[in-house]
């Protein structure tokens, strides 16, 4: 089977960005992580003996020159000191296990330092999608000469639709060959409009290209810090933190871990200042930027001078449609994932998550489970328990 990853900055930018700020303010913190797949996918036979051999490839994937080149050019905002981190960065293996059981669905959990198995998500879900196509055959239907057609004419709406949007699709492509197909046809798109591609979530890609590497952290980050703490105040402990490292830079919050109201009474005068924008992932997009806007006014804050970014669940229609909406309310933009990399014919992408379920401060003290509250309903992910208890903590029916 040959090689899926191959690059070590084939990843997204987040997850970079979420190390170095795990690295300087939880340098000890130990984590688990969990698979999870919401359509309970029967694999191929033997899959997992496939994956757990395309995770020990890993281990040989180590940064070049040329990616810590390119990422002090185009990311000013990470300290020098993170590139000797990964210098020194080796995967392994032994943090992952994976089984099969003998309905075929499959099973992985991730254990080991914070700092270190962060790098491991964005990647093994990639291979993930794209071993299932190759080892069923549905990768024998793939045109790509169509894709890049097909990725062209989404670029041309939505340019021509007046939509600031970035590739988000690392994660559930179809397969490495997919995302580069759609964004060289967004690179090359030359359509007239007030839009443009502002750039993709995935490093290689955006050096391949010469593009913008796109993206801030995940909420990753927040449940990580309420598994420590509690989720009262995670929100306002990831701000603190983030703020810490990079002074202002990467101002996008992702505010819904544990839903906006949450949220809204962790977000004061000085962090609504200091941020640059919120980031809407779940729920209801014109609900949730109402609620935005009505927030940023109670402050005495013009919602028109914040960013405002889309990514849940678009596609370009959607896309095109909630610009219109919020444009004189905000300054909106676009992160567009599995619509861009996986939308072959015929083909359904995986929905596929690995989310961290446990943490503890440092290697000596017990693991405490965490969990993520989204606003759509029948997403959240974590033990039933534990969502039943941060519901409780957080006075959520």
């Amino acid at each position: 089977m040959r090689q899926i990853i191959n690059h070590f900055t084939d990843d997204d930018l987040y997850k970079f960005t979420m190390c170095c700020a795990v690295v300087q303010n939880y340098p000890r913190a130990q984590v688990r992580y969990t698979f999870n797949d919401r359509a309970s996918t029967v694999y191929p036979d033997g899959f997992a003996e496939e994956l757990r051999a395309q995770i020990k490839m890993l281990e040989k994937v180590v940064i070049t020159d040329e990616e810590i080149d390119f990422m002090k050019r185009r990311c000013p905002y990470i300290p020098q000191w993170f590139y000797h981190y990964l210098r020194g960065y080796r995967y392994d293996s032994r943090w992952v296990s994976v089984e099969q059981d003998a309905d075929g669905h499959l099973h992985i959990g991730f254990e080991g330092s914070w700092s270190d198995t962060i790098l491991l998500e964005v990647k093994v879900l990639a291979i993930i999608s794209e071993l299932y196509y190759m080892m069923t055959g549905l990768d024998r239907q793939f045109d790509y000469d169509a894709y890049y057609e097909r990725s062209m004419l989404k670029a041309t709406r939505l340019i021509e639709g007046g939509c600031i949007f970035s590739e988000f699709g690392t994660r559930r492509r179809a397969s490495f060959q997919a995302q580069d197909s759609a964004v060289r046809a967004m690179k090359e798109c030359k359509a007239s409009g007030t839009g443009r591609f502002a750039g993709t979530s995935n490093v290689y890609f955006a050096m391949k290209y010469d593009l913008t590497p796109i993206g801030t952290m995940a909420h990753e980050l927040v449940c990580a810090i309420a598994g420590m703490y509690g989720p009262q105040q995670a929100n306002h402990i990831a701000m603190r933190a983030w703020s810490n490292t990079y002074r202002g830079a990467l101002g996008t919050f992702l505010y819904d871990t544990y839903g906006w109201n949450n949220f809204s009474l962790n977000f004061s005068e000085d962090f609504a200042n200091m941020f640059k924008g919120l980031r809407v992932d779940s729920g209801d997009n014109y609900d949730q930027l109402n609620k935005i806007v009505d927030k940023y006014r109670s402050l005495k804050i013009d919602p028109q001078t914040k960013q405002v970014v889309f990514s849940n669940a678009l596609d370009v229609d959607r896309a095109i449609a909630l610009n219109a909406y919020a444009i004189d309310k905000c300054q909106p933009s676009f992160g567009i994932g599995t619509h861009f990399t996986n939308d072959f014919p015929g083909i359904e992408p995986r929905n596929i998550v690995i989310k961290l379920t446990a943490v503890k401060i440092t290697e000596s003290w017990p693991f405490s489970e965490t969990c993520k509250l989204s606003e759509d309903l029948g997403k959240h992910q974590g033990d039933p328990a534990t969502v039943d208890t941060f519901k409780h903590l957080l006075h959520l029916s």
